[in-house]
């Protein structure tokens, strides 16, 4: 993928559109993230679900997909990802270095984007089985902020979040979100209607977060 394919760039993952090509590649993790996606999201894991899912993301002006792909780096003529040592000793963590996106890390949604005296959309975001963990969710998202509050023109973010998903909670708090309020019977999801934390930030906040960092 060429740098200009790139819309944000951070040290360990950079973020750029959804594209036809990816069907294949996300698909795959969606299916080999079950055990973390469910209960709380579902994910296309076929092809056709994916074309439908993306196309959307792509065509609609009231949403924009991100994907956050790890970076890659050049070495010796070929492309590789960047690793720096686990806790273990191992080598599993992403590290910084200059080049385009690699592989899926994860993805994150804006919907229901409403301009006007609003300019607000509602995130969605999932992080498959390889990438939990790591912090890339974490660096990903920063960058969407970024890019919602700049080129997107937006001012504020919400992040609707079933209580019991620990791990969606909890980055949203590292990215600086204030809890605003609960509501209940809020979507229906997986046959039910689900109760709901309502999660959100502005630019100025998101600001301050980087100032404060």
């Amino acid at each position: 993928m060429s740098a200009i394919d790139c819309l944000a760039e951070g040290r360990r993952v950079v973020i750029r559109a959804y594209t036809p090509a990816d069907a294949e590649e996300f698909t795959t993790r969606a299916r080999e993230s079950r055990g973390v996606h469910s209960p709380w999201l579902f994910p296309p894991e076929d092809p056709r679900a994916y074309a439908t899912y993306a196309g959307r993301l792509i065509d609609d002006p009231t949403k924009a997909g991100f994907l956050v792909c790890e970076r890659e780096r050049e070495r010796d003529g070929e492309r590789e990802r960047e690793r720096e040592p686990d806790r273990d000793g191992g080598r599993d963590r992403e590290a910084g270095g200059s080049g385009a996106g690699g592989g899926i890390a994860g993805f994150i949604n804006i919907n229901n984007i409403v301009r006007g005296g609003f300019c607000c959309g509602a995130l969605g975001y999932g992080a498959f089985a390889h990438a939990v963990g790591r912090g890339l969710m974490s660096e990903g998202l920063a960058l969407v902020l970024r890019y919602a509050f700049g080129p997107l023109g937006l001012h504020r973010l919400e992040a609707n979040i079933q209580p019991g998903n620990k791990g969606s909670l909890a980055l949203v708090r590292r990215a600086g979100f204030r809890l605003e309020g609960f509501s209940p019977d809020f979507l229906f999801i997986d046959g039910a209607w689900r109760d709901h934390e309502r999660w959100a930030i502005t630019a100025e906040m998101q600001v301050g977060q980087v100032i404060g960092s």
